[in-house]
C-alpha cells in the first residue's frame, strides 16, 4: 500500500510542478483529490513515507488555488 501511495503522490507532485505555471492553476482541482486518494492508501500502511509525500502535495496544491483565488 505505501508503494502505490508513494507513485500516486509522485505522480501528483510531477502534475503540481505543472500545475504551477500561469494559467494553470486550475489542474489543483483535480490534483488535490488525486492526492487524497494517495493519503488515503498512505494511510492504510504501516509506513509514513507515502502519507507524507501526499500531505505535501496537498498543502502545495492548496496554498497554490490559495494564490489564485481559486482558478488561475
Amino acid at each position: 500500500m505505501n508503494a502505490l501511495s508513494l507513485v500516486i503522490g509522485l505522480f501528483a507532485l510531477a502534475l503540481a510542478v505543472f500545475a504551477f505555471l500561469p494559467f494553470l492553476g486550475w489542474a489543483n482541482w483535480a490534483i488535490i483529490p488525486l492526492a487524497m486518494v494517495g493519503l488515503g492508501l498512505g494511510f492504510l500502511s504501516g509506513k509514513d513515507a507515502g502519507r507524507n509525500l501526499n500531505l505535501v502535495v496537498i498543502v502545495v496544491g492548496a496554498f497554490r488555488l490559495f494564490m489564485g483565488g481559486g482558478i488561475i
